[in-house]
């Protein structure tokens, strides 16, 4: 079972869904596009309020004329070891400048929820058992440094690695 999680505990009634051959939106719902269907029904129409999934092997440029009529963009982690997503998630931030909803789905592990944080993920679409407990009793892994800038300031306010801040002058 598939449950939403934010910083501020989960979420019930989301109304996305990722549709596949067995799973379709109903009334209720609102689908998750892939990139080549949001962008096809973005020409045919005037729509906003979108959604779209993008996977690892897509261009997330691509989204950019879009971006103003999305609600939610939902990058996927199809496997632990693959972190394409984290970079998605960096460019739809930082350089493409998207401010809406930003969705890890797929194999979200709790391990890599606060790495998934620190590059502008805000929502969490969680099936694993043990991340599931964990949020659900607010444990998260703690990270006490970092070597990249990210989308989200550490803690302190500042917006860089420890190593790199300037070096006190004596």
């Amino acid at each position: 079972m598939t449950k939403i999680w934010r910083e501020t505990g989960f979420v019930e009634n989301d109304p996305w869904v990722i549709e596949t051959d067995e799973v379709k939106a109903n009334e209720t719902q609102k689908p998750l596009l892939s990139i080549d269907a949001l962008i096809a029904r973005a020409e045919e129409s005037n729509d906003v309020g979108l959604g779209v999934v993008i996977k690892p092997a897509d261009d997330v440029t691509r989204l950019q004329p879009y971006l103003d009529r999305l609600d939610i963009v939902a990058v996927a982690f199809p496997a632990f070891s693959d972190g394409r997503a984290f970079s998605h998630a960096s460019l739809l931030r930082q350089r493409l400048g998207y401010a809406r909803e930003l969705r890890a789905v797929g194999d979200v592990l709790i391990d890599q929820v606060p790495l998934m944080l620190r590059v502008g993920v805000d929502s969490f679409a969680v099936t694993n058992e043990t991340a599931l407990k964990r949020l659900s009793e607010n444990r998260l892994p703690g990270i006490p440094h970092y070597y990249q800038p990210t989308a989200r300031r550490a803690e302190g306010g500042q917006a860089y690695s420890w190593r790199r801040l300037p070096a006190k002058s004596a």
